[in-house]
C-alpha cells in the first residue's frame, strides 16, 4: 500500500470523490467470490489550431462519468454511468455484476484471479493543474498565432505553416473491493508547429513539436520561437539535401527514432495481452534479444528528468505505475501487466492498465517506454565512426507483433572518417526490432523524451512518451543506390 502526499486543493476535491465511491461500493456490497472496481473519470480538452494566419479551430470540451467493473465467477462485467447520483451508480454495478455472471458460462478462458500487486491509497495530483486553468483561452491562441506568424515568416521560401496547441486535464479517483483507495489529477498540454518550404514545386517539410505531463510553464524547455525557427531553417535546408544512400550501413539515431523504435517495435510486443496472443517475445524471458549495452524500461514515472508526456503515478486499476525492466543488458527480463495478465504469469502486475476515458475498458498501455543512456559522448561515437548515417527526425511507421519495422527519418548526415558531413534527406529504415538492437555498439550517455506530443493506438488512444540516448547500431535503409537505383 502506498499513502498519499500532504493534502492539497485537488486531494480534497479527490477524498470527496472516493468518498462518494466508497459509500456506493458500501451500500453495494462485496462478498467473498467477486471484485467490484469503481473509477470515476474527467477528462478535459482545450485545442487551438492556426494555420495561413487564420484561427482554424478553437475548443473546450469535457466529458466524466464512472465506470464499473465486477470479476464474478472468472468473468468480467461492464457498465458506465455519466450520472452523479448514487441511484444511477448502484443500477451500474447491478448491471455489471449481472453482465458477469450471464457471460461466464460462455467464457473459454475464465479469468482464475488478479495479482495485488501495490494498490494505492491517498491523493497523487501533479503539479502544474492550476497553472494550466490559470490560462486564458486567449492566452493559448495568441501563442500558436505566434509561432504560426514567426515560422511563416522565417524565409521566403516557406510557403505555408501551421501551429496547433492542445491540453488535457484529467482528474480520477479508483476505489476497489480488494483495497485500492487512490485519487489524482494531471495535466498534459502539449504544441506542435510545421513549416513547409517550396521551391521550383519541390516541397519539404519539417514539425518541431512537444508534449509533457505537467504545467503551462513545462512546455518552455525550448522557448516556442526557436521551435518555429527551428522548424522553419530545417525546412528550407531540405530543399538542397541530395537523396540519401540505402543498403545495411551503421547508423547513429537520434533520441526521436530511438523512442520510435522501442515504443513501436519492442514495447507493443512486451505487452502481456499480445505476449498471450502469440507476440515474437512469448517464450523469450531470460533469452539474449539484444546487445548488452542494452536496458529498455517502461516507467510511469518521467525517469531523469521531468515531464515525460506518459507520466502517471498510478494505473486504472489502482496499482503504482512504477519503474519496470524490460530487457537488462541484453536480457529480456519481464511484460507489461495488468493485473489479469500478471496473474496468469504468475508475476506482479507492473502498472500499465490504462482506459482513454470512463467508458473504455483498462488494456495493457505503454507509458513511458525508453532505452538507458550509456557512458559515451554523442561527440565520441561520432568521432568513432568510420563511415555511416546519422539519423534524426522520426516520422511515422509500422510495426507488427514480429518485431518487423517500417520507419521513417526526416533528416540524416553522412558521417565520414569520424566528422558529420552534408545533411541529406531522410530514409526509410526497416528490420527486426530486436535484430538492430543486437548490434547496437555504441549508447550515449545523455537522455531525451521525444515522443510526448503524439498518442499511441490500441483500440483507444493513450497519451505515451518514449526516448533514450543516441544508438549506433547496424540498419537496412531504403535510399538511392551507388548506380542510382533504389535500395
Amino acid at each position: 500500500m502506498t499513502t498519499s502526499p500532504l493534502p492539497t486543493a485537488a486531494a480534497r476535491d479527490g477524498e470527496a470523490r472516493r468518498a462518494f465511491l466508497r459509500d456506493a461500493l458500501h451500500r453495494a456490497g462485496a462478498d467473498a467470490n467477486e471484485l467490484v472496481e469503481l473509477r470515476y473519470h474527467k477528462k478535459s480538452f482545450h485545442t487551438a489550431i492556426v494555420q495561413r494566419g487564420r484561427l482554424e479551430r478553437s475548443a473546450s470540451q469535457s466529458r466524466e462519468g464512472v465506470a464499473v467493473r465486477v470479476l464474478v465467477d472468472g468473468s468480467w462485467g461492464f457498465a458506465t454511468t455519466s450520472s452523479a447520483d448514487p441511484a444511477s451508480l448502484a443500477a451500474a454495478i447491478d448491471l455489471a455484476r449481472r453482465s458477469a455472471r450471464a457471460s461466464a458460462p460462455h467464457r473459454k478462458s475464465r479469468v482464475p484471479h488478479l495479482a495485488a500487486g501495490s494498490l494505492a491509497v491517498g491523493d497523487f495530483s501533479q503539479a502544474g493543474v492550476d497553472e494550466l486553468r490559470s490560462r486564458s483561452l486567449d492566452a493559448r491562441v495568441a501563442l500558436v498565432m505566434e509561432l504560426e506568424a514567426q515560422a511563416r515568416g522565417a524565409s521566403s521560401r516557406i510557403r505555408t505553416a501551421s501551429s496547433v496547441y492542445d491540453e488535457i486535464i484529467e482528474e480520477k479517483a479508483i476505489v476497489t473491493s480488494d483495497g485500492a483507495d487512490v485519487s489524482w489529477v494531471l495535466g498534459r498540454p502539449g504544441l506542435r508547429v510545421k513549416a513547409v518550404a517550396e521551391r521550383d514545386g519541390d516541397l519539404s517539410d519539417v514539425t518541431e513539436s512537444i508534449g509533457v505531463t505537467g504545467g503551462w510553464d513545462c512546455l518552455f524547455r525550448t522557448a516556442p520561437g526557436e521551435m518555429a525557427e527551428s522548424a522553419a531553417r530545417r525546412a528550407v535546408e531540405l530543399l538542397d539535401a541530395k537523396a540519401a544512400p540505402g543498403g545495411r550501413q551503421t547508423v547513429i539515431l537520434s533520441p526521436s527514432i530511438v523512442g520510435l523504435l522501442v515504443h513501436e517495435a519492442i514495447g507493443h510486443t512486451v505487452e502481456a495481452d499480445f505476449v498471450l496472443s502469440g507476440s515474437v517475445a512469448q517464450g523469450k524471458i531470460g533469452h539474449k534479444v539484444a546487445s548488452e549495452l542494452v536496458t529498455l524500461c517502461d516507467s510511469g514515472r518521467s525517469e531523469y528528468f521531468g515531464g515525460a508526456g506518459g507520466t502517471l503515478p498510478v494505473d486504472d486499476e489502482g496499482v503504482v505505475a512504477d519503474r519496470t525492466v524490460v530487457i537488462e543488458q541484453g536480457i529480456l527480463k519481464g511484460y507489461l501487466h495488468n493485473r489479469e495478465t500478471a496473474a496468469r504469469f504468475g508475476v506482479a502486475p507492473t502498472g500499465n492498465a490504462r482506459a482513454w476515458e470512463y467508458a473504455d475498458t483498462p488494456l495493457v498501455r505503454m507509458r513511458n517506454t525508453y532505452i538507458e543512456p550509456g557512458q559515451t559522448s554523442l561527440e565520441a561515437l561520432i568521432e568513432s565512426t568510420e563511415e555511416g548515417l546519422f539519423l534524426d527526425g522520426a516520422r511515422n511507421g509500422q510495426a507488427d507483433a514480429t518485431g518487423e519495422f517500417t520507419f521513417g527519418s526526416r533528416f540524416a548526415r553522412r558521417i565520414h572518417k569520424g566528422k558529420l558531413g552534408e545533411l541529406l534527406r531522410g530514409v526509410t529504415v526497416t528490420g527486426n526490432a530486436f535484430e538492430v538492437l543486437s548490434s547496437v555498439d555504441g549508447v550515449s550517455d545523455t537522455l531525451r523524451w521525444d515522443l510526448g506530443s503524439g498518442h499511441c493506438g490500441k483500440g483507444q488512444p493513450a497519451k505515451v512518451d518514449a526516448g533514450g540516448p543516441h544508438l549506433r547500431c547496424k540498419a537496412l535503409l531504403s535510399g538511392k543506390t551507388e548506380d542510382g537505383g533504389v535500395a
